[in-house]
């Protein structure tokens, strides 16, 4: 059963979660990683989101993600997502997700599709009322999709693409 898309308040501790989870994984898996960022709303200080911390981990290709998804699962990570669609995202690993929890996703390094992600982010946090606006569509498809993820994730999509559009110029 999946579980309903909830959005929560900023909380001035995500970043805090980061920094300590981003530790753990340095820890076990730090010689397979060439960066690693905070990204999605938790990011962006004052935007509300699911209260999920996501974590970008770049390494150089498929290889070394399918080496560090074993060392994850002894910090924690037990919910593993083969991303098979896409050639720059491997893995999204899951991790207490149905509370204050964590979403690894290990990409390809310097890939376009890693860039989107600090590209949006980076927008949304020089932008408050854009940041703003992303709340409310949010909050509202929740509303509208209760817990169908899929089409609540979906939803999003021309408003982002929109986001983009603007970063890039």
């Amino acid at each position: 059963m999946s579980h309903p898309v909830i959005i929560v308040d900023y909380d001035p501790q995500w970043p805090i979660l980061y920094e300590d989870e981003k530790s753990r994984i340095l820890g076990i898996i730090g010689y397979k990683i060439l960066a690693i960022e905070h990204i999605g709303s938790t990011a962006v200080p004052g935007l509300g989101a699911k209260p999920i911390v996501d974590i970008m981990a770049c390494v150089r290709g498929r290889f070394d993600a399918d080496d560090c998804v074993p060392l994850l699962g002894n910090i924690g990570y037990d919910d593993v997502t083969p991303q098979e669609g896409n050639k720059d995202w491997y893995y999204c690993l899951g991790k207490d997700t149905h509370s204050s929890g964590y979403h690894l996703h290990l990409m390809r390094y310097m890939s376009d599709f890693s860039k989107k992600h600090l590209l949006f982010r980076d927008y949304l946090r020089a932008h408050p009322d854009v940041a703003q606006q992303y709340l409310e569509l949010k909050r509202g498809l929740a509303t509208k999709y209760g817990s169908d993820r899929v089409a609540y994730t979906e939803s999003k999509t021309s408003f982002i693409e929109s986001v983009f559009a603007r970063a890039r110029e």
